[in-house]
């Protein structure tokens, strides 16, 4: 079982790149989007103050509207396809998936199920932070990501 809870949590300014990408593209997309936010970030002297993320806006079908990059201190000034954002502040409902992306949509059914168990509703977006970098754990098993989800 997931450990689901309920947080509270401040507004964060994200810098980051949205489009609308087939669900076959998201790795490719997820890689260009933090790159070039990494590089825009770089140029404008400024790093992340978190994980990388991905938030999504409404439910996934052929294709998800996504928006990935990074959390920041402040408001960045806009470069090329990387745009300021904010991920909502307010009243989440967090969880921690451990496992591969794979099995994210496991995770997803259970934050859903707390929704309804909660007597709450989701609200139209939800994110993802990726707290462990594949790159330095390379078993998918291990992987940590918290999932939030706003309610209304």
């Amino acid at each position: 079982m997931t450990n689901i809870k309920i947080i509270q949590s401040p507004e964060q300014h994200t810098a980051g790149i949205r489009d609308r990408v087939p669900m076959a593209g998201l790795t490719d997309f997820f890689s260009r989007a933090f790159e070039e936010t990494m590089q825009a970030l770089g140029a404008q002297g400024l790093s992340p103050a978190g994980p990388p993320f991905g938030k999504y806006y409404g439910s996934p079908g052929e294709s998800v509207d996504v928006e990935a990059g990074f959390p920041v201190p402040s408001t960045i000034t806009p470069a090329g396809d990387v745009a300021p954002g904010v991920l909502p502040g307010g009243r989440l409902v967090e969880a921690i998936h451990i496992g591969s992306y794979d099995t994210l949509a496991s995770t997803y059914s259970e934050v859903e199920r707390y929704f309804a168990e909660a007597g709450i509703s989701p609200g139209p977006v939800m994110w993802e932070s990726y707290l462990t970098d594949p790159a330095v754990e390379p078993d998918p098993a291990k992987w940590h990501t918290r999932i939030c989800w706003p309610s209304t």
